[in-house]
């Protein structure tokens, strides 16, 4: 103010714009101080992003765990938030494109702030946001099964591990008697890797990998594929395509007069959202393997389908990757509380040493290497869309990022 003073004063050469330039000054005084008041007013609130596909080809799947991700935090606003803060959700969409999730990633870190992020789907989505998290220190809470061969500490893998879903699924389908095997999927990182496992496991076994084949995302004619489906007889096919691709196989096979009430067909990417979409008659009587089913006979898997349906429709379905994301809300809020901070090493390290906790789908709580401890089902899809739960894991299962078998002397170790 003194320096101004004496320069207003020697340029204005009068009294009455001497007084104009201080009523500026001081009006800008004000303007600042409000300001200030205002990131003070921000101090009652924390951060967090969510990134998901609102849009393009995953956006089907990636909108509804959003949603379950917002029931969380609304739910714990609700009940006071975090730490006395409340929870501002920082929605970004990255339009089915993993380079746009791995920008988006950035801003929500640098330019936002944020002080964690809950999101992505696809393992190409994942891969592109990890450089990104371990270059600039953030947090990514992952909802979806995957096919492990990965241990970041800047990421807590609420999904299966293949451990936890493709292998229970393949010791269900032993129990069945089935000795001969297809294998066929969507020809990107998650499909190939998990049959690289399978394969290991069906051969330790003693049994048949009678062949494997892959169609691009997206891919519509299974002409071919269907006739060497044909011709090789398998007792079961095991199947990791994704999106739009399972209905040109399902209505194909049907045509070929090979339904699944012919054929048994085992999907790992096909629940309850998925099925609704692509009409349950046609995937009527086929099998899934996950952690989390609709149908679950759990207190809190049914407040979890209530309080979804409430907010979302009636009829609204929700599914695995769903209850995962509303998890992972639930499990962050409770380790901040823990650490009694939002720091990123203390949330995360606070993460492991939680309770066992039944959230949504029965007791679990993430192992020391930031994965999810997780219980096998195995359902059968029915006439309305739903899964009748025909098997499940006698307790849930640690989780194990590198499979011996297929991955031998490879251990996940965070610091």
């Amino acid at each position: 103010m003194t320096s101004y003073h004496r320069k207003s004063r020697t340029s204005v050469g009068s009294r009455r714009e001497y007084l104009k330039a201080v009523g500026i000054t001081l009006a800008l005084v004000v303007v600042l101080g409000a300001i200030n008041s205002r990131a003070e007013a921000d101090d009652s609130t924390v951060k967090v992003g969510v990134l998901h596909s609102l849009t393009g080809t995953m956006a089907i799947s990636e909108v509804t765990v959003e949603n379950a991700t917002m029931l969380a935090i609304d739910q714990i606003n609700a009940a006071g938030g975090v730490n006395g803060k409340q929870i501002v959700p920082i929605v970004e969409d990255g339009a089915s494109e993993p380079a746009t999730f791995a920008q988006k990633a950035q801003k929500l870190i640098q330019e936002d702030k944020v002080v964690t992020v809950f999101g992505g789907w696809t393992s190409a989505s994942r891969k592109a946001m990890l450089p990104v998290f371990e270059r600039f220190h953030g947090l990514l809470w992952y909802p979806v099964q995957f096919e492990g061969n990965e241990c970041s500490a800047d990421i807590m893998y609420s999904g299966a591990q293949p451990n936890q879903q493709i292998l229970p699924a393949l010791e269900w389908a032993e129990q069945k008697g089935y000795k001969s095997y297809f294998l066929l999927g969507s020809d990107y990182v998650f499909p190939r890797t998990a049959n690289l496992i399978l394969k290991k496991h069906i051969v330790h076994d003693g049994l048949k990998v009678v062949d494997e084949e892959y169609v691009p995302l997206g891919g519509t004619d299974f002409s071919a594929i269907v006739n060497k489906i044909q011709a090789a007889k398998p007792d079961v096919v095991f199947n990791t395509l994704n999106g739009d691709s399972n209905v040109s196989f399902f209505k194909q096979m049907s045509a070929a007069g090979l339904p699944s009430s012919k054929l048994p067909v085992m999907s790992f990417s096909i629940a309850e959202p998925e099925a609704k979409a692509m009409g349950p008659s046609l995937v009527q009587g086929s099998y899934a393997a996950w952690n989390y089913f609709q149908s679950l006979d759990d207190p809190a898997s049914k407040k979890f389908v209530a309080d979804y349906k409430a907010k979302y429709g009636s009829d609204s379905v929700v599914d695995d990757p769903m209850a995962h994301g509303y998890l992972d809300v639930y499990v962050w809020a409770a380790a901040a509380e823990r650490a009694k901070s939002f720091d990123v090493d203390k949330v995360r390290r606070a993460a492991v040493k939680l309770e066992w906790k039944d959230i949504v789908m029965g007791k679990t709580k993430f192992a020391v290497n930031q994965s999810l401890y997780q219980t096998a089902y195995v359902g059968q899809l029915d006439a309305s869309g739903q899964f009748d739960i025909l098997w499940h894991s006698q307790k849930p299962i640690f989780p194990e990022p590198y499979d011996p078998l297929a991955f031998p002397g490879k251990k996940c170790v965070i610091p």
